[in-house]
């Protein structure tokens, strides 16, 4: 019996074998096969297009906030400077009423009468604890009460000024860490959207700069642009444009004149703009005074509809109002596209429309 089993199980190994060997040859093939049909293809230009404008559109809503974050520091930081000198003119105020008040203890003194409790009190080691008791004054004589009534008021207006200073110091800090964190970001879209652009080349790079952000509609003017016909900011948009306010057509002719300036984020000219650093730096050449991003523009003059639109006012695109142009007519605006495009002349429904502006 034993050796009628034997070439049994001889046999049935060796099919076990072979099957196993065939499953693990076709798993192996079929992971080949895997990893050649999943091999990522390079994107086409149009892709590439998509992706770089996704992170054009994200780098400037974080442009914007960056941008906001700036502005309120330089307020954080002008506020602490003037505490500061106020709190060092009110210790020489203080140190002052207090030497008065010793001058007035050593005469005391030299007549023979002794220091009164009260000045000994305000001379000692520890005269602040002293001269912030309530009832400090009411022990003292009538002039020396209200000197040191005074010198008490001022050691207190003194410690509200110092504490306000240390509050917008950590306010200051607060807006210096969420402006880097906002450059950060920034930098990270950006050099995302430099390596996608590596991949494609020359001529897909030019052609993708022409449609970026829009069909541009003009050559560069004078700022200098990368590509096309050089020519003025008036020959770009047919000559003079009228605007129905002096002050808007001031701040469109420096538009004009800004043409093919390139895009930098976080610029406010007169070489380099951001979109709303363009639009601050055109009207403040007209002289008015606008805030720096998009979403404190568009709440600094008048809302106006679609239909009502005419040349100066601020159209603002995406949800959540992160782009900024000026509009000069026929359905057209002058703005600051991206990293890819200089300012430039493109048409409104280029974007999705969120709002529009009237600030003079």
């Amino acid at each position: 019996m034993a050796s009628h089993r034997k070439p049994s199980q001889h046999r049935s190994g060796g099919r076990a074998r072979t099957l196993l060997t065939a499953v693990l040859a076709g798993a192996a093939a079929s992971a080949g096969l895997e990893g050649v049909g999943h091999a990522a293809p390079k994107p086409t230009p149009e892709q590439v297009r998509e992706e770089v404008d996704q992170l054009y559109r994200e780098a400037e809503a974080a442009t914007e906030k960056y941008n906001g974050a700036k502005e309120r520091t330089r307020a954080a930081e002008r506020r602490v400077d003037q505490l500061q000198d106020e709190a060092a003119r009110r210790a020489e105020e203080l140190n002052e009423a207090r030497e008065a008040l010793g001058s007035a203890a050593a005469a005391q003194y030299r007549s023979g009468n002794g220091l009164d409790p009260t000045m000994q009190l305000a001379l000692s080691s520890d005269p602040d604890r002293f001269l912030r008791d309530a009832g400090f004054a009411q022990r003292a004589g009538d002039l020396q009460a209200t000197e040191i009534a005074s010198v008490s008021q001022q050691i207190r207006e003194l410690d509200e000024v110092r504490d306000d200073a240390r509050t917008e110091l950590e306010r200051l800090r607060d807006q210096q860490e969420r402006a880097e964190r906002h450059k950060r970001t920034v930098t990270g879209k950006l050099e995302k959207a430099r390596r996608l652009l590596s991949r494609l080349t020359a001529e897909e790079r030019a052609r993708l700069a022409e449609t970026s952000g829009g069909g541009a509609e003009a050559s560069p003017g004078r700022g200098g642009g990368s590509s096309g016909t050089q020519a003025t900011g008036a020959q770009a948009t047919g000559g003079r444009i009228a605007a129905p306010d002096s002050r808007a057509a001031a701040a469109i002719a420096y538009a004009q004149r800004k043409l093919g300036s390139p895009y930098v984020w976080g610029a406010t000219g007169p070489n380099a703009f951001d979109c709303s650093g363009l639009i601050q730096a055109a009207y403040r050449s007209a002289g008015v005074s606008l805030p720096r991003t998009t979403y404190a523009q568009i709440d600094a003059g008048r809302r106006v509809s679609r239909s009502q639109l005419r040349p100066g006012d601020l159209v603002f695109f995406y949800p959540g109002v992160t782009h900024v142009g000026m509009y000069i007519g026929q359905g057209r605006m002058i703005h600051a596209p991206n990293p890819s495009a200089p300012v430039r002349i493109a048409p409104i429904d280029e974007m999705p429309f969120a709002g529009a502006t009237r600030v003079v």
